[in-house]
């Protein structure tokens, strides 16, 4: 009698991971919204110019982008907990078809004017998607597995990067134009639609249920005082404060891995190509980091700590393979284009160290949202920390585009990449050591004590708490 309840138990927790109201089908509902619209946008800037020759209006456009997304960014945690997720982050999924049409309308007209303006509307956009993604994937997940969780969201996400390069490695296999064609843009505007309608599935946090029966929130809508207070606040805290550098660090080296790596060195099909690759690599490297977080070690704080030291053995080593292929050539070299074709070591040393930038940024971003979600466990925090995430990185990324802009050097940008990276990672081990506690030992049930606890309604709208059952609405 007892086994078979406890058969019955394991069963019921087993199945329950796939209700609509779960932490695990709600991350791999926001990692397929961000598969469409920023997995989308990846591959159209990873193509170098936005698939354009002069790379002018997608520099311009992006330094819009990520300026508002540097304000936004840090908004954008508040503004979620007032609006909710549906309105938040489908109004921000909208303003990603938007930039892809820019570009449309740029392949025929070449007016920047419509570019940049799209640019800054998508930076409003992005800083309320991501930060409401930040906080669904760092506050749904049990706090012992969100290593994994955010591995599953990163691996879904970037598989939009893959597919993406597929669209115009496909679409322009037989051009011998500088620009990728119209139907290159269309193609990403009808990925970015889907997921805008996609993100109105998403549920409020007061609604998920953890298979424990705990929520992510009891809170079903914040204020705007009490948010803008707990914003300013953030740049109080003295842990924001140790994961600033990182935050600045981890989209700074887009602009150049993009436009001056994949950009410079290949021609226009092996670049969306390579793009495949890069997202794929950011697949593995994600689930790779996503094991270490959350199995290496018993202890969570070691966790941490090894975790950031592979990173950063890693992060040297790959920087140190950039360092050798820059040298090979400056901004001011005319170079013949590879084309993925060729044999020999001039295109297959370049593709790898594309193909391990790809992989570095998976594992240092995945790193540094580990660390953020082992700072807290509800939701409203965790949209507050990863929103000022986001607004530092995209405050960095503002600055490294028109970086590009003013033609400086492309080793001193390398350099410049390598050095914030490094500087981050004692930062984020003192972080860890100082504020990321592990977890209480979980106490194991006999049969007996399982079968004689009331079971947790199928109901999506009932949950266990305290003792008692509540009812939401």
């Amino acid at each position: 009698m007892d086994l078979q309840g406890e058969t019955m138990a394991g069963e019921s927790s087993s199945s329950s991971r796939w209700r609509y109201n779960s932490p695990l089908v709600q991350v791999t509902l926001i990692g397929l919204v961000c598969f469409c619209c920023p997995g989308m946008f990846n591959a159209l800037t990873g193509m170098g110019g936005g698939g354009q020759v002069d790379h002018t209006a997608v520099n311009n456009a992006n330094t819009a982008l990520y300026t508002t997304f540097a304000v936004f960014g840090v908004l954008g945690g508040g503004i979620y907990n007032v609006l909710g997720p549906r309105a938040t982050l489908s109004a921000g999924c909208s303003t990603y078809v938007l930039y892809a049409g820019s570009f449309l309308y740029y392949n025929h007209f070449h007016h920047q004017l419509f570019a940049i303006f799209a640019g800054a509307l998508l930076g409003v956009g992005a800083g309320l998607l991501w930060a409401g993604q930040g906080a669904i994937m760092t506050s749904y997940p049990p706090s012992n597995r969100k290593g994994t969780f955010i591995s599953l969201f990163w691996s879904i996400f970037n598989m939009g990067g893959v597919i993406g390069g597929l669209i115009p490695f496909i679409l322009n296999y037989h051009s011998t134009a500088a620009s990728v064609n119209d139907g290159t843009y269309i193609g990403f505007m009808i990925f970015m639609s889907i997921g805008t309608v996609l993100a109105l599935t998403i549920l409020h946090p007061s609604r998920v249920i953890r298979d424990d029966g705990s929520r992510c929130t009891n809170i079903k809508y914040s204020s705007v005082v009490v948010e803008a207070i707990e914003i300013v606040k953030l740049f109080l805290n003295w842990r924001m404060l140790l994961i600033f550098p990182a935050a600045w660090a981890s989209n700074f080296f887009y602009n150049y891995q993009f436009n001056n790596v994949n950009g410079v060195l290949f021609n226009l099909r092996t670049r969306g190509l390579n793009n495949v690759f890069y997202w794929g690599a950011q697949m593995i490297g994600s689930a790779m980091i996503g094991y270490v977080m959350d199995f290496s070690c018993k202890s969570r704080r070691t966790r941490g700590l090894v975790g950031i030291g592979i990173v950063g053995l890693l992060g040297t080593a790959i920087w140190s393979g950039g360092l050798v292929n820059q040298l090979k050539y400056t901004r001011h070299d005319k170079l013949k284009l590879l084309d993925f074709k060729d044999s020999g070591s001039d295109f297959a040393g370049p593709f790898v160290l594309y193909f391990a930038y790809g992989l570095l940024d998976a594992m240092f971003q995945s790193m540094v949202y580990w660390v953020i979600g082992a700072l807290a466990d509800d939701s409203e925090t965790l949209s507050r920390y990863t929103g000022f995430y986001k607004g530092v990185q995209s405050a960095g990324a503002a600055v490294a585009w028109q970086i590009d802009v003013h033609n400086v050097p492309f080793l001193f940008q390398l350099i410049s990449n390598w050095v914030m990276t490094t500087i981050s990672y004692p930062l984020l081990a003192l972080l860890v050591m100082l504020a990321v506690k592990d977890e209480a030992p979980i106490e194991t049930e006999s049969p007996k004590e399982v079968t004689h606890r009331p079971s947790i309604p199928a109901s999506p709208n009932v949950s266990r708490a305290q003792g008692h059952f509540r009812a939401y609405d």
